[in-house]
């Protein structure tokens, strides 16, 4: 915590003070950037967007909270589904019955499905070529992305599913098989292992829970947390379908993953730890995001001389230390208070430490602040009196994972939604995870899960080491936990629920709330993270309808987005 990144300095807090110094470079009110001052090529899109989900999307939002459970879906057909619309090609064949107890037999046309299975990847005569980058994601040239591995399991785990149950063909022992794909022998046996996970979630699915229990025992023998991505990801999918077939068949769950359980990401990234900390410096999502999203509140009340700032979920407050230094460094800039109102409904003396740094800092920066905490034991108690306005202030809402923790109890999300609205707040930023982990189908929500989760391990091999232990206790603590939620939980126990922007997008509608264009400078705060990070080539930027998603890879891992109340 004592070492300080030279472009991006956070120190902990004690004598020392949180101090940004390149942050008044990155948030200007007058950056003075227009849309033609960016160079094209910072603002590629991915050519693998996904699809619309057709028959996943959720336009009414009663369909948010669905706790059914599972057990009589088809989850082969599903499992398929899934995979073709991550593959971008829809199904030949919709009505492919699943079989429990017999392999299905499935089309050939769906071989199909995921031949485009990776970012600037091509298969021809056994060789593959990757198209030509400089930055510092594409060092390994001939090395295939986690995504692409996971893509061709899927094509394999199609092919094998007309075979004999509980029958996976082994790449290393057709050598032939593997040279089409042009693989290496680590990734050959890195595909082999997500394709026996398949297999053995697919069981799972089906209720087979003895046949699942021997997959999932060949899947231990390959997989490793300590090992590469693959194998990484494989094992705390592993770990959290034990957990589901300890829970379905009356097994005693084992003690670690009890711990585990008990472990709550949203209270641990209250306070800089060492891995928030390691993430946000090492990592550049937090930063895209943090950055991006501050911009469009600075253009929001650039002018205003009170601003009032309500954060959803506070957390480390370290946004707010940005925030304040981006003022300060305003020579427009005629603030007379900055007021900050924190909403929390557990950990109160949390919320108080990150008062009290705030407050420290703010003397620094020489910024009149005002903390304000509002302690709810239930959000469906929140109203308009509660908050201490005045006539004269500007109001900015900041919601940053926030809102995706209330899709489990929908009165409580609509009772926040209804206050803010009468708060009519000038704008409102919310960052959310941009995946849909909120299926009533397990393998629906596994597959998903899978790919998302793929693509943040690989992200994590590029920018730190395998042994290092933040990165470690984050795969396993704050992803681990993830995974384990949405793969081994149902019903009011599944607390992770994540959806599209879509999704939100129809709710927020509800409550007359329209998106707001990002402007260029918002735009360019987040190619700036992106070249700061040199992971050009990797880390792709795309605008669906006003709103911004950020790519692995290909694969979507958050969206920010703008929101203004229309006034009838």
């Amino acid at each position: 915590m004592e070492e300080v990144n030279s472009e991006y300095q956070v120190h902990s807090y004690g004598g020392e003070k949180w101090r940004d110094s390149r942050a008044t470079d990155y948030l200007s009110p007058d950056f003075g950037c227009h849309q033609d001052d960016i160079p094209n090529e910072g603002f590629l899109f991915s050519k693998y967007q996904l699809k619309e989900q057709q028959e996943e999307k959720i336009l009414d939002y009663e369909l948010l909270n669905d706790t059914r459970v599972d057990i009589d879906s088809p989850p082969l057909e599903t499992c398929l589904e899934e995979i073709a619309k991550l593959g971008e090609i829809p199904p030949v064949i919709s009505d492919v019955e699943a079989k429990k107890k017999k392999g299905c037999p499935i089309s050939l046309a769906a071989l199909e499905l995921l031949k485009n299975y990776g970012g600037g990847v091509k298969k021809m005569k056994g060789e593959r070529v990757k198209e030509p980058c400089n930055d510092k994601t594409s060092n390994e040239a001939n090395k295939l992305s986690t995504d692409e591995i996971l893509r061709i399991a899927g094509t394999r785990f199609i092919q094998s599913s007309s075979q004999p149950a509980d029958h996976v063909p082994s790449m290393l022992s057709h050598p032939f098989e593997s040279s089409f794909y042009g693989l290496s022998y680590e990734e050959s046996k890195d595909v082999e292992l997500v394709e026996l996970l398949l297999s053995c979630a697919e069981k799972v699915g089906c209720e087979q829970f003895e046949r699942g229990s021997k997959l999932l025992n060949q899947c231990y023998q390959l997989c490793s947390n300590s090992g590469n991505p693959v194998q990484r990801v494989v094992h705390y999918f592993c770990e959290a379908l034990r957990e589901r077939i300890d829970k379905e068949t009356g097994r005693n769950i084992a003690l670690s993953s009890l711990t585990q359980q008990q472990f709550d990401p949203d209270k641990a990234m209250m306070t800089l730890n060492a891995q928030h900390y390691a993430f946000h410096q090492e990592v550049p999502f937090s930063q895209l995001s943090l950055f991006a999203g501050l911009q469009a509140i600075i253009e929001n009340v650039a002018e205003a001389k009170k601003i009032h700032i309500i954060d959803l979920g506070i957390r480390s407050g370290l946004q707010w230390t940005v925030l304040m230094q981006a003022l300060a460094s305003s020579h427009e800039s005629q603030l007379e208070l900055l007021k900050i109102t924190a909403l929390g409904t557990t950990s109160k003396h949390l919320i108080e430490e990150t008062g009290e740094r705030l407050s420290s800092f703010a003397k620094t920066m020489n910024i009149p602040l005002s903390f304000k905490i509002l302690m709810v034991s239930d959000m469906s108690h929140l109203i308009e009196d509660l908050f201490e306005l005045d006539a004269d202030e500007k109001v900015a809402v900041y919601s940053s994972f926030l809102l995706r923790r209330f899709l489990s109890e929908p009165d409580q999300l609509e009772s926040v939604m209804n206050v803010i609205r009468s708060l009519n707040p000038c704008v409102m930023v919310v960052i959310e995870v941009e995946a849909n982990h909120n299926s009533p189908f397990f393998v629906n929500r596994f597959i998903e899960a899978l790919f998302y989760y793929g693509a943040l391990f690989d992200c994590l091999e590029t920018f730190m080491k395998r042994d290092d232990e933040n990165r470690m206790i984050s795969e396993s603590l704050y992803f681990g936990q993830g995974i384990r939620n949405i793969v081994a939980t149902e019903g009011k126990q599944r607390k992770i629920r994540h959806v599209t922007i879509d999704v939100w997008r129809s709710f927020f509608a509800r409550f007359g709330m329209e998106g707001a264009e990002l402007s260029s400078s918002s735009l360019y705060q987040a190619k700036l993270i992106i070249q700061k990070f040199s992971c050009e080539a990797s880390c792709a930027l795309d605008v669906n309808a006003k709103c911004l998603i950020v790519r692995w890879k290909g694969t979507p891992i958050l969206s920010l987005s703008v929101w203004k109340f229309v006034k009838y």
